[in-house]
């Protein structure tokens, strides 16, 4: 007999998934594959890398599902290993990073939605959209060249569309420094789209 988890909770899959049952680990990497692999490509900007570190995020997750506190959210938590792992891999690495529109097919429609910065409004001549096209390019390659802190809080909380108190847990620091790293993040945005 087939389980439908579609409507459980997060923190009751994992309790499932810590139990030993495969179509709970399922359900889980099902919901979370799209937003998580959607996160680290932005931070890595390829695509088979992407995909090998949100293997290994999934990995280290179930291996240490067992210590999963359900007094935070599921998200936030799996979020925080995918971070940190891609952070980790930068660091060793320091590949280019970050794109604002990611790949076509890295996220779900409704993440896509969210992290479209320009869609052809009602009414809006071809020229206003090209030029709202240039403007969102702009604002991609200015926060491209944001340092890493910057960059992660500004797609964790602008696109991922996450509070301060999560991206806080994400990214395993104060809740003062996530909103001194976005104040700086968007005073250095300020600064370079003014000189663009």
């Amino acid at each position: 007999m087939s389980l439908n988890y579609q409507s459980v909770e997060d923190a009751e899959l994992v309790t499932l998934a810590a139990e030993g049952r495969e179509s709970a680990y399922r359900e889980l990497l099902s919901r979370y594959e799209r937003p998580v692999f959607s996160l680290i490509y932005r931070m890595v900007r390829n695509r088979t890398l992407a995909e090998d570190l949100a293997q290994e995020a999934f990995i280290r997750t179930f291996n240490a599902i067992d210590t999963y506190n359900p007094q935070y959210k599921f998200s936030s938590w799996i979020f925080k290993i995918a971070n940190n792992l891609t952070i980790d891999h930068l660091r060793k690495r320091r590949v280019p990073t970050v794109s604002m529109h990611g790949a076509p097919d890295a996220v779900t429609p409704e993440a896509q939605a969210r992290t479209s910065l320009v869609v052809q409004s009602p009414g809006e001549s071809p020229e206003e959209y090209v030029q709202n096209r240039e403007l969102a390019g702009q604002i991609e390659a200015a926060i491209g060249e944001l340092r890493e802190e910057y960059r992660v809080v500004v797609l964790l909380r602008h696109i991922e569309g996450h509070t301060y108190d999560e991206i806080a847990r994400i990214m395993d620091i104060p809740l003062g420094t996530v909103k001194t790293y976005l104040h700086r993040a968007r005073a250095e945005l300020k600064l370079r789209l003014a000189e663009a």
